[in-house]
C-alpha cells in the first residue's frame, strides 16, 4: 500500500504536493485532538490514570504503523529493517519525541505506572539487547529466532493482562470514576477513529514530504536521516504534542512507555515470528543502535524517578541532545 501511495503522489505537481502537505497536517492535529480528548474521557470514566490509558490502549493504536511497516519488512526478506525500525523508534520516540515535550509545556510522570510500566519498558529493552548477542546464535552476529517472537508475543499479552489488573486496582484520587457525557461506546469508536486519522494521515503526509523534499534539492541522506527515520513514530509525536499541550503530559509520557514496550514484544516479536530465519542482527548494531537504546532507556528512566515528579526542560534537552548525537554517528559511522 505504501508504494501505491508513494507511486500516486508522485504524479502531482509540487505546489500540489505542498497542499496535500497542509491538509493532511490539518487532519493529523485533528485526529490527535479526538484520540487525545476521548483517552482523557475514557480514563475519566473508568476511574484509570491517564499514564496507564496512554501505555496500552494509545500505544497499541499509535504503534501500528511500526508493526505494519516491521511485519511487512521481514515477510518481504528485508529483516534488518524490521529490527532497525524497531530500535530506531525506541530511540526517537524516548529521546526526540519526549524531549520536545518537555520543552513544549509540563511533562509530569505518574509515579505507578513508571514504578510498573516503565520497568517493563526498561527491562524489555535490555531484553531485547541480550536476546541478540552472538552468544545465543552460530553466527558471528545473533539472531532474533522465530521461537523467540513467540515468546515476545506471550510476554505482550501478560503485560497487557497485568496492565489491565493494574488498572483496576489504582486508587489515586485524581481519577475519580466519573459519568462520560457520551455513552462509552461512543467514546471507544471515537477513540478508534482518531487513531485511524493520525495513521492513515501519517501514511500520506510522510511520502508527500519525501517527495518534496528530492524535488526541492534537499539531499536523500537528509531525508533518510530525518523523515524515514521517525516516518513510523509520527503518531505518538503528534499525540504527545497535542497531549501536553492540552495539559494532560501523563497521557504523553505514558504513550511513549507503552510504546517502547510495544516496539520490543509487538513489533520485534511479530516480524521474528513470521520470519523462519528469524532475524539477524546487523553487526554495527552492536556499535551504536544498542548502546544508544540502552543509554537513552537508563536516563529516561533516571530522570522520571526524580523527586519533582516531572521531566523538566533540562532533562529534554539532554534526551534531545543523546538523539542528535545519534543521528549525526549514523553518519560518521557508516
Amino acid at each position: 500500500m505504501d508504494e501505491l501511495v508513494y507511486h500516486y503522489l508522485s504524479s502531482f505537481h509540487t505546489i500540489v504536493l505542498f497542499l496535500i502537505v497542509a491538509v493532511t497536517l490539518y487532519i493529523l492535529g485533528k485526529g490527535a485532538d479526538t484520540l487525545v480528548d476521548e483517552a482523557v474521557h475514557l480514563s475519566v470514566h473508568w476511574g484509570i490514570p491517564k499514564a496507564i490509558i496512554g501505555a496500552t490502549i494509545v500505544s497499541l493504536g499509535t504503534t501500528l504503523p511500526e508493526a505494519t511497516v516491521s511485519v511487512l519488512a521481514a515477510v518481504n526478506g528485508n529483516p534488518d529493517l524490521a529490527l532497525g525500525n524497531a530500535i530506531g523508534s525506541i530511540i526517537v520516540d524516548t529521546g526526540l519525541i519526549l524531549g520536545l515535550a518537555a520543552l513544549i509545556g509540563r511533562l509530569p510522570v505518574d509515579q505507578m505506572t513508571i514504578n510498573k510500566q516503565g520497568k517493563v519498558q526498561f527491562l524489555s529493552g535490555i531484553l531485547l539487547a541480550v536476546v541478540c548477542l552472538p552468544f545465543f546464535s552460530d553466527g558471528i552476529t545473533g539472531n532474533i529466532s522465530q521461537w523467540m517472537g513467540w515468546v515476545f508475543i506471550c510476554l505482550l499479552a501478560i503485560y497487557l493482562y497485568v496492565s489491565m489488573k493494574w488498572a483496576k486496582t489504582s486508587n489515586s484520587e485524581e481519577y475519580v470514576l466519573g459519568e462520560g457525557k457520551r455513552p462509552v461506546i461512543l467514546q471507544i469508536f471515537r477513540l478508534i477513529w482518531g487513531i485511524a486519522l493520525v495513521i492513515l494521515s501519517s501514511k500520506v503526509l510522510i511520502p508527500a514530504v519525501e517527495i518534496s523534499a528530492v524535488r526541492v534539492g534537499i539531499p536523500q541522506s537528509i531525508i533518510a536521516a530525518t523523515l524515514v527515520a521517525f516516518g513510523t513514530s509520527l503518531p505518538e509525536l503528534i499525540t504527545a504534542i497535542t497531549a501536553v499541550k492540552k495539559g494532560h503530559g501523563e497521557l504523553a509520557v505514558g504513550n511513549i512507555v507503552g510504546a517502547d514496550i510495544l516496539n520490543v514484544l509487538f513489533v520485534v516479536g511479530s516480524a521474528a515470528a513470521v520470519t523462519k530465519g528469524g532475524l539477524n542482527v546487523p553487526f554495527n548494531f552492536y556499535k551504536l543502535q544498542f548502546p544508544t537504546m540502552l543509554i537513552i532507556l537508563f536516563a529516561f528512566r533516571y530522570f522520571a524517578k526524580s523527586s519533582d515528579d516531572a521531566i523538566s526542560k533540562r532533562e529534554g534537552i539532554f534526551l534531545l541532545g543523546i538523539y542528535f548525537v545519534y543521528l549525526v554517528l549514523n553518519y560518521v559511522w557508516i
